[in-house]
């Protein structure tokens, strides 16, 4: 919160490329109707989400900024093995534990704003980040294994909590 700022430019980076993951995913998996039609939407939910951001930054007097790697979803997303199904299960469960962790960390964002329009809108990107964690986790259980999902979605969790325990904490949303 000491440089929201920076963490606002994070955010809007996070939005934009959140977006391009739901298409490539939908271009991905051209022939899992429930999965492109799930990405379509969520593709313009997290742009509409980007749009929003941006507003609040130019609000603040801010131009967004160039592209920045995200070290947290780099790191994370090492741990996606090769196969078609395998990859497939990796990719839905990897977004749904990037989207969890959005959700919580938008939470704590929300709780440490002040009262007014900004604590609102953190507080309802909250709740479309947990709604598009459940979502990642159903396509999952859809085309997958459940039992397979659930051993995977463990060792996801633990591989992301060794991740997150090394990295520094700084103004980013990951």
């Amino acid at each position: 919160m000491a440089d929201f700022d920076t963490f606002l430019l994070d955010h809007a980076t996070a939005e934009k490329k959140a977006s391009g993951m739901a298409i490539s995913m939908l271009s991905h998996y051209p022939d899992r109707t429930a999965l492109v039609a799930a990405m379509a939407d969520l593709a313009v939910e997290e742009l509409t989400h980007y749009r929003e951001v941006v507003k609040w930054i130019h609000r603040r007097g801010l131009t967004t900024t160039a592209d920045q790697k995200d070290p947290y979803v780099v790191q994370f997303r090492e741990s996606v093995r090769q196969g078609q199904e395998a990859y497939l299960m990796d990719r839905l469960l990897t977004a749904s534990i990037i989207e969890a962790r959005g959700a919580e960390r938008f939470a704590l964002v929300a709780d440490a704003l002040e009262p007014g329009a900004l604590k609102k809108f953190y507080r309802s990107i909250a709740r479309s980040e947990a709604r598009h964690y459940a979502l990642f986790l159903r396509l999952a259980r859809t085309y997958l294994d459940h039992d397979a999902v659930q051993q995977r979605w463990h060792e996801l969790l633990d591989i992301e909590s060794n991740i997150v325990a090394a990295m520094p904490i700084r103004p980013a949303l990951h």
